[in-house]
C-alpha cells in the first residue's frame, strides 16, 4: 500500500474530488487546508494602501491510501485534473504504508482501506 499526498491549488479541489469519488480504486480521502511556499514565491497585496508581500500561499493537501497497483493511475488522474501549466500547481508525494487497521472492525491490510 502507498499513501499519495498531493498539494494542489484550492480551485482544483472540486474537480479532483468529483473524479476521485467516481473512481473504484479510491475508497476515501482526507483534505487539509495548508499554507506553504515554493517556486511560486508569493504575490503582493495591498492593505489600506500598504504593500504587503504574501509569502505563504493557501493550498489544499489530499491524502489518499491505495493499493500499490493503483498508484500510477492515481498520479495520472491527479496530474490531469490539477495541472494548469503555471508555477504553483503543486507536488505529489508517494509514501509507503506498512499496515492499515480499521478501528471499527479491526480489519487489517487492503480490506481496511
Amino acid at each position: 500500500m502507498k499513501k499519495v499526498e498531493a498539494i494542489i491549488r484550492t480551485d482544483k479541489l472540486e474537480d479532483l474530488k468529483k473524479v476521485l469519488g467516481e473512481s473504484e480504486k479510491v475508497q476515501g480521502l482526507t483534505v487539509s487546508q495548508v499554507l506553504g511556499f515554493g517556486n511560486q514565491l508569493g504575490h503582493p497585496e495591498y492593505l489600506r494602501g500598504q504593500k504587503i508581500l504574501i509569502t505563504l500561499l493557501a493550498k489544499v493537501k489530499l491524502e489518499i491510501v491505495v493499493e500499490d497497483q493503483y498508484v500510477d493511475e492515481l498520479i495520472d488522474l491527479i496530474i490531469d485534473k490539477a495541472r494548469t501549466g503555471e508555477v504553483g500547481d503543486g507536488k505529489i508525494f508517494i509514501i509507503p504504508i506498512d499496515e492499515v487497521v480499521r478501528i471499527r472492525t479491526g480489519e487489517k491490510g487492503g480490506s481496511a482501506i
